[in-house]
């Protein structure tokens, strides 16, 4: 292949700024997270002893006892549900996701239901929602109260998952206040919460005993990486279902992460099997861990922003509003009226180069514009093309 591999292979090239979207291919890493990919792949090692150093740095990132790199968020979503399924026990793991015969339950509160539950469920969990949606469909004011929790739990609950985010961030306190006192993990979907920086660290400070990350967002790891951190024992059965177990029990070096003597036996291929991390990712989510705890949040929103205004000062005013980090949560961006905006966006995209920006407001008749893994080289079209598109109209 030449230096371009996507026109080798007949792939268009877009201009992203809908964000570090996985069916865009994720973050744009940086060339030393490559490097360190590049030098991963000429070696062999022992992929346990690898994930065991992982989390060492990984806990050194999150606060958390242990971490372990996985194969995107929702990988690391459907390894804590088989962890908190099977523990120890080399039978369960061999089991799942036929978890009929054991306790397999897991609370989510309504407001917390999406299509990213699925990784949940693929593990053998049964999602039992509990709770109301009071405060998501506007019908009342209140969130999740502990009662809610305590209501739903029996023998059978294993785990309780809670979906983090601006909205939900208040409610966090009350569940793993009761998810202590009941006994059970708390797993937090954290996938999307980076930046700010020290939401790495936050989830686990606050209680939970799972945190899932997506690696190949805002971290700027390869697209099929990610993070599961928390409590070691928890880590260790998620790690002992993602590794290759076809081994030998009389010959078999466990990672330092598993307590052998808990084990009745050595687990074959677990749940996570399909989903292994490879060594190559797990050494470019560490590099780009490493670059993104020491970055200058400040900043580098304060260089987005001001790419921002420069393409913004190419548009009509009255379209345009900028959305600093402070209140965006992330990173700043603008928000673009228009008067339909999903058929603005299916122009841009009919465009070449295409042109991609977030669809997530277009309800309310808005495209975002979110620059998290906007080329600067992109800049200059990108405004043409909004430009052209907001005359038309």
């Amino acid at each position: 292949m030449n230096s371009d591999p996507y026109a080798t292979l007949g792939v268009r090239r877009r201009i992203n700024a809908a964000g570090a979207l996985t069916r865009l291919g994720g973050a744009v890493m940086a060339p030393e997270v490559v490097a360190a990919m590049a030098a991963a792949a000429r070696g062999s090692v022992d992929i346990g002893e690898l994930q065991d150093a992982a989390s060492v740095r990984i806990a050194a990132a999150t606060g958390a006892e242990a971490g372990m790199v996985t194969t995107g968020a929702a990988a690391a979503l459907t390894l804590a549900a088989a962890a908190a399924i099977a523990g120890w026990d080399a039978a369960k793991m061999a089991a799942l996701p036929h978890a009929e015969a054991f306790p397999r339950d897991i609370l989510v509160p309504r407001t917390h239901r999406t299509g990213y539950t699925h990784a949940l469920a693929a593990a053998g969990a049964r999602l039992v929602d509990i709770g109301h949606n009071d405060r998501g469909t506007g019908a009342g004011v209140r969130g999740l109260e502990a009662w809610e929790i305590e209501a739903a739990l029996s023998p059978s609950v294993v785990a309780m998952a809670f979906s983090v985010n601006v909205a939900s961030l208040p409610d966090l306190p009350v569940a793993v206040a009761a998810c202590r006192a009941a006994g059970i993990p708390l797993i937090v979907d954290a996938a999307a919460q980076l930046p700010p920086r020290d939401n790495l660290r936050r989830f686990i400070a606050a209680g939970a005993d799972l945190v899932a990350f997506s690696g190949g967002k805002a971290l700027g790891g390869p697209q099929a990486s990610g993070i599961l951190a928390g409590r070691r024992d928890l880590v260790a059965s998620a790690l002992l279902q993602q590794l290759d177990m076809d081994v030998a029990p009389q010959t078999w070096s466990p990672p330092k992460l598993v307590d052998r003597a808990r084990l009745r036996g050595v687990p074959h291929h677990g749940i996570g099997r399909g989903f292994k991390a490879g060594k190559e990712e797990i050494v470019g989510l560490l590099a780009a861990l490493d670059r993104f705890v020491t970055a200058d949040d400040a900043a580098d929103n304060a260089r987005l922003e001001a790419r921002l205004k420069a393409i913004a000062a190419k548009l009509p005013a009255s379209a345009v509003t900028l959305i600093p980090a402070a209140v965006s949560g992330r990173v700043p961006v603008l928000e673009i009226a228009f008067a339909d905006a999903l058929a603005t966006s299916a122009r841009l995209q009919a465009l070449d180069p295409p042109v991609h920006l977030s669809e997530r407001h277009s309800a309310r008749g808005v495209l975002t514009l979110d620059p998290q893994v906007l080329l600067p080289e992109d800049d200059a079209p990108l405004a043409a093309a909004l430009a052209a598109v907001l005359t038309d109209e």
